[in-house]
């Protein structure tokens, strides 16, 4: 059993560069499933679920060759299956993203019910819904999605119920194959949803309004190859800064690879919270904040405050000079995170989607338990500014979306060492 273990108390300084961001590379690897022949993506990172999305367009027939660590080319061209295997789907909650593909490339599918993180119910009423409107006809059983459309997909207006990242990106996906236009009403207008429209785009689909909430697709009847990069990963930046506004000396540390305009929220809040932040060529420089003010969040479709930044705010706030109150509007089980912190010595109360947050002095180094993928990585921030050691364990979650968290992080001068050590069951 894998561990991260931190030492508490030492200063960091620096530059770190974010990897390319997971939420668009899976979705762009499945898309590459709409162009037969050979998709190279660039600035992919290299992580637990690239490789888990990796098998599953590999068992379904595409081959996928290493070009450099972060340079995939797939080629899609002997693919011939429609199905996603459950023992892959299972494990990652990104698996209905081959759903509008296959799709728009098939016109049927068979998918497993996803997985991933235990945040809650994988609602995908959204998916069925918007891909019903374009003529898909679902049946469920033994825990697969099987989906047809029969007639072939036909483009209409949709509009969602709710602002759903991957009921967007499977509607778009299935869309630049259907007969007609398609108009998506309520899209979602993540960063990721832009970068997949691009690619799209280039691979010659006929995207317009990507990043507002209404989309236009206009159906075509076939798509080819290109070679495109993955954008930067503002989540993954927005925990380097958190470790900033913690532990950085005065000199700061650069976060680039990633547009601060899309960590807009973000920032906001946390210079609120009295965090100096300089924006800086690709990226932002920020320092350590020498008092922290409460501050009240509300999760939101993006652009406002992303769920995948709610446990690193917590950390700070639990840190500060008053009372905060953290609101989850997402994911119901997102507050598992909080019970892990208080270990730590922090005062939390979690009443419903409501986390209570009382700013305490300082955190000890505690065994604590990953939870969750961003409340892994949070714990580990934590452990950075608590006294002593701190040991986070089950951090194969923090392995599906961060790459060479723990040497980036001794890259910045923070003591940090992944450890194997006797599973306490086997013991």
């Amino acid at each position: 059993m894998d561990i991260i273990r931190v030492e508490g108390g030492h200063l960091i300084s620096g530059t770190v560069v974010v990897s390319g961001a997971k939420n668009s590379a899976l979705k762009l690897m499945a898309a590459t499933l709409l162009a037969p022949g050979a998709t190279t993506l660039e600035n992919v990172p290299n992580i637990s679920d690239v490789h888990v999305m990796g098998k599953v367009l590999k068992r379904m027939g595409a081959t996928i060759d290493v070009l450099d660590e972060h340079t995939l080319r797939i080629d899609t061209s002997a693919v011939s299956s429609w199905e996603a295997p459950y023992d892959l789907v299972a494990k990652m909650r990104a698996s209905t993203a081959v759903m509008g593909p296959l799709l728009g490339r098939f016109g049927c599918a068979k998918i497993a019910m996803p997985g991933g993180c235990n945040l809650g119910a994988r609602k995908i009423d959204m998916h069925i819904l918007g891909l019903g409107a374009l003529g898909v006809q679902f049946d469920t059983d033994h825990g697969y999605i099987h989906a047809d459309a029969p007639e072939g997909l036909t483009g209409t207006a949709v509009t969602l119920e709710f602002a759903s990242v991957g009921a967007t990106e499977n509607l778009i996906m299935a869309a630049v194959k259907a007969k007609g236009t398609t108009v998506i009403d309520n899209a979602a207008r993540e960063p990721e949803i832009v970068d997949l429209a691009n690619m799209l785009n280039e691979m010659g689909a006929r995207i317009t309004g990507a990043g507002t909430p209404v989309v236009q697709i206009e159906g075509v009847e076939e798509l080819h190859p290109v070679t495109h990069r993955v954008v930067g990963d503002r989540i993954e930046a927005g925990t380097f800064i958190t470790a900033a506004a913690l532990m950085a000396d005065e000199s700061g540390v650069e976060v680039t690879g990633f547009n601060p305009i899309n960590l807009g929220m973000v920032i906001k809040k946390l210079e609120l919270m009295g965090v100096r932040i300089d924006r800086i060529e690709n990226g932002v420089r920020a320092y350590r904040a020498d008092h922290i003010e409460p501050v009240d969040i509300q999760t939101l479709p993006f652009p406002g405050f992303p769920t995948d930044m709610q446990a690193q705010i917590m950390v700070l706030s639990a840190l500060a000079d008053g009372n905060s109150i953290i609101t989850e509007n997402i994911f119901e089980n997102r507050f598992m995170f909080a019970s892990e912190l208080v270990r730590m010595g922090a005062d939390i109360r979690v009443e419903s989607h409501h986390a209570m947050v009382h700013g305490v002095d300082g955190f000890s180094g505690a065994q604590v338990t990953s939870p969750d993928l961003r409340g892994g990585a949070a714990l580990v921030v934590a452990g950075l500014i608590a006294e002593g050691y701190t040991e986070v364990s089950a951090i194969h979650h923090i392995d599906r979306g961060y790459e060479r968290f723990v040497e980036k992080l001794c890259s910045l001068g923070a003591h940090v060492e992944r450890l194997s050590v006797p599973d306490p069951i086997d013991d």
